[in-house]
């Protein structure tokens, strides 16, 4: 049996930080899992506001969807992680800001954390999407 599953690392967005995949997507059950993603810039800049970071989480999402012909509709599940609890607000104005025009909104869940690989990190969010059969 072959392995049908495909790594997603577009070159639009900044390159992993270690040995693992931005996205794997499987095009037999058009399911695609991310990895976690950062508020970070292809060129390396990390922007000092949540708001900053948080649009570009969306945005490197968007551009592993489009790797694989899917977008926002195709989102079943949202999981974010947060440093801080007084950023709550601001991330879900995002959040909610990119999935407006979606009718049917995805699962989410949010967590508190302590901390990402780097201290400029504010927030981090993954996903998982299908495409319809």
């Amino acid at each position: 049996m072959t392995d049908e599953r495909h790594s997603i690392n577009p070159e639009t967005i900044h390159n992993p930080f270690g040995n693992y995949s931005h996205g794997i997507f499987n095009p037999k059950s058009g399911l695609l899992v991310t990895s976690g993603q950062l508020g970070i810039y292809k060129n390396g800049k990390i922007p000092k506001s949540l708001l900053e970071q948080t649009n570009l989480c969306f945005e490197n999402i968007q551009e592993i969807l489009k790797d694989v012909e899917l977008d926002l509709t195709h989102v079943l599940r949202v999981s974010a992680f947060l440093t801080k609890r007084d950023h709550f607000s601001e991330y879900m104005g995002v959040r909610d800001s990119f999935f407006a025009d979606i009718p049917i909104k995805p699962a989410s869940t949010l967590l508190i954390v302590s901390g990402f690989t780097k201290p400029e990190f504010l927030v981090e969010v993954e996903v998982i999407a299908q495409r319809s059969t």
